[in-house]
């Protein structure tokens, strides 16, 4: 069957582009290229990656915006504090943290999956930066983080502090009485003050950018493999400059060698 066409498409010349549109179209295809190597960059940091073939920060925020991209970035705040729950004071100011179980901490991150938040928590040794523990829950309530606390306590002895932030479900009843029954001091982020749970943001930053936004998962079962795999290299194959180099688990457990032959 013949396709009928105007008199108009036989004389039609394809639109070329300026040569500024090409120097654009160049742009971002390096730019493109980049930023599916490193999805956590933002345009400066592209920018500085990119930066011998001509791509300035502005050039980078221009390109970026009108391909509808941006850096991956922390989203929803998942500490929300209940004014009803007594607050603790923050222990960690200019105290030293000379031996593994001497001060631990926790928090929670939020997971996509399937378009659908899930919560992670985990509970990390800060002189060793072993995770001890961890869970994952489709609801941000208190139970899970009670049990990755119980878990790590079960497993590991009970730590002299125990940091948190302001959270609900650090200052629930629920938490604060596994903390109490075992005697251990209680210490809290002040309000707004990110950095004073910072070994805790590294670790969900680097478990974000090593694991998490380079795979998909189907379901939960799923992820929970994942993460139990990530959090298994972390302590025992991952090198940490903040250790000279050492895994955690050599860190932690070689305390504890060392202790016994003194």
């Amino acid at each position: 069957m013949e396709i009928e066409r105007s008199r108009s498409w036989y004389y039609y010349e394809p639109v070329k582009f300026s040569p500024k549109e090409e120097d654009d179209l160049k742009k971002i295809k390096l730019i493109r290229k980049e930023y599916h190597k490193r999805p956590f960059y933002g345009y400066r940091k592209i920018s500085e990656t990119l930066i011998y073939h001509g791509i300035t920060w502005k050039i980078a925020r221009r390109l970026m915006k009108k391909m509808g991209i941006t850096a991956i970035y922390p989203g929803p705040k998942t500490s929300v504090a209940n004014i009803a729950h007594k607050k603790y004071p923050y222990l960690l100011r200019n105290k030293l943290i000379l031996a593994p179980n001497h001060v631990w901490a926790t928090d929670i991150t939020y997971i996509k999956l399937n378009g659908v938040q899930v919560y992670l928590t985990a509970v990390i040794d800060l002189y060793s930066r072993k995770v001890l523990s961890w869970n994952l829950s489709n609801t941000m309530d208190a139970i899970f983080c009670v049990e990755a606390l119980e878990e790590a306590i079960r497993k590991y002895g009970i730590p002299a502090i125990f940091n948190t932030d302001q959270g609900s479900q650090f200052t629930s009843e629920a938490f604060i009485s596994v903390l109490k029954a075992n005697n251990i001091e209680i210490s809290m982020d002040g309000k707004g003050r990110a950095l004073d749970n910072i070994y805790v943001e590294r670790l969900w930053r680097s478990l974000k950018y090593e694991e998490i936004y380079l795979n998909s998962y189907t379901d939960m079962k799923e992820l929970r493999e994942a993460v139990k795999k990530y959090f298994i290299f972390f302590n025992q194959e991952r090198f940490h400059q903040s250790l000279d180099y050492d895994t955690p688990d050599k860190i932690y457990y070689g305390a504890f060698a060392v202790q016994k032959t003194a």
